[in-house]
């Protein structure tokens, strides 16, 4: 009898992440068994480049020994503990390490095992905090339309997407909702204090009542709807807003932190320190699951200093593992050693140069956005007469075309449907310029795909 192959073990006994399920059970479901650097490796010998650095984790690349030695080298000493009522070394280490790098004064780690995690743990400080400070009515959280948070509840709360959050209602109250900066600009020698989504935002609490609002989130450059990097001055406006009626202002940079922007943190990018920042993904490079909150050390003093608190009642099981914040601890000595942020910065002109010849080639190509090593390409039914997407073109294009284009060229990253027909790029941070041209190449493949698509409706 022949024994079941791993694609046809997954297909019985896995059941998928956001993955429809005709994708699931298709004989061309893809089995990553293998990777190198830039690229992976599938179960029939074929070689992509992952342009998506995994899912905006791989920061250093694939397959790097030195951290596989800091896994080993942590279980063989101290396989397992955990902060509650305790320390150990590993987790003390990256603690400091990674309060090292952030901006300003926010030099206290929470640890847990995920983006999502961090931002459900984030909310919850924000409510505990505010509670311990004798202002219980604070709440309510203000976040942006189409924005991604996570998917435990809480932070599926904060999340601006409504199709993900409709299957699971009724989720946490007191969450609004204001728009995001796709297509915002801050005129020469204006304010971004005059763009309707700044003034949307003080609208917002004002309706709400300041005295109620807990907490503003937002990400530095918001991924869902395609990489939406801000108006210039619009952190600094965010900054002022929550200082103006005492609200902590959080920085969601799970996919922004640790050199995605070509800076350590978005928000030092954008001149900001906020009061808390989240983060996951490029901590470790994907080699070990680790999220966190980053806090202003006077703020989680004042927590555990109030007799109305004194402990924040929150933790899990793993936060804070000694194998993941050892791998913490060597991937980010790593990413400082080798220049790996300079790295973005000196291949980010030609990456956008290499971004605005494929939109100026194809009339499919509505625009790109982005910054650093983070770019989303948005198609368009004709960029030359303006006419749109229909929405039988748009699920054709996401899940037909861009995919067998994909294919055929050689990559993997992620068509998106999150408000436009995208594809999105993020490759690992120690991408070569001849990694960048082999991706450019390969987007412009994928784009002529749904120019001749296009063409022959």
């Amino acid at each position: 009898m022949n024994r079941p192959g791993i694609r046809e073990k997954a297909q019985r006994h896995l059941f998928p992440h956001f993955t429809r399920g005709a994708v699931w059970r298709s004989p061309e479901l893809p089995v990553i068994t293998g990777a190198e650097g830039c690229y992976l490796y599938d179960d029939r010998g074929r070689r992509f480049l992952d342009g998506l650095s995994g899912l905006f984790c791989v920061n250093l690349g694939h397959g790097r020994t030195d951290i596989a030695a800091a896994a080993t080298k942590q279980m063989e000493s101290l396989s397992y503990w955990t902060n509650w009522s305790a320390a150990h070394p590993a987790s003390a280490e990256a603690a400091a390490v990674i309060a090292e790098l952030a901006p300003g004064d926010l030099d206290t780690v929470f640890f847990v095992n995920s983006g999502s995690e961090a931002v459900e743990s984030a909310v919850k400080f924000a409510r505990q905090y505010h509670r311990s400070q004798g202002q219980p009515q604070r709440t309510k959280i203000i976040a942006r339309d189409m924005a991604y948070h996570g998917t435990t509840l809480g932070a599926l709360a904060v999340t601006g997407i409504d199709k993900y959050k409709e299957p699971f209602g009724p989720l946490m109250p007191g969450v609004r909702h204001v728009p995001n900066t796709l297509g915002a600009v801050t005129d020469e020698g204006g304010s971004a204090a005059d763009l309707p989504c700044v003034e949307a935002i003080v609208a917002a609490i004002e309706e709400e009542g300041p005295e109620t609002v807990a907490a503003l989130v937002a990400e530095p450059v918001q991924n869902a709807r395609g990489a939406l990097v801000p108006p210039e001055g619009y952190w600094r406006q965010l900054r002022r807003i929550c200082d103006r009626y005492g609200i902590l202002l959080v920085a969601d940079e799970v996919i922004c932190a640790y050199g995605r922007l070509g800076a350590w943190f978005g928000s030092e990018k954008y001149g900001v320190v906020p009061d808390l920042i989240t983060f996951a993904k490029g901590a470790t490079s994907g080699y070990a699951p680790l999220g966190g909150v980053l806090l202003r050390g006077g703020l989680a003093t004042a927590l555990l200093d109030s007799p109305l608190a004194g402990t924040f009642t929150h933790g899990a099981t793993w936060g804070g593992h000694p194998v993941s914040t050892a791998v913490a601890v060597a991937n980010l000595s790593a990413v400082r050693d080798e220049d790996v942020i300079g790295n973005v910065r000196r291949l980010e002109p030609m990456f956008q140069q290499g971004l605005t010849g494929i939109a100026e080639a194809h009339d499919c190509v509505a625009e790109w956005r982005g910054t650093g090593f983070f770019y989303a390409v948005e198609f368009t039914g004709s960029r030359s007469t303006g006419r749109p997407l229909t929405d039988v073109e748009s699920a054709e294009i996401l899940q037909r075309v861009i995919p067998r284009a994909m294919t055929g060229a050689g990559l993997i990253t992620r068509p998106d449907d999150r408000g436009a027909t995208m594809l999105m790029l993020s490759p690992p941070l120690v991408a070569d310029a001849g990694v960048i041209d082999e991706l450019l190449h390969q987007v412009d493949t994928v784009a002529g795909a749904v120019d001749d698509y296009l063409r022959t409706r």
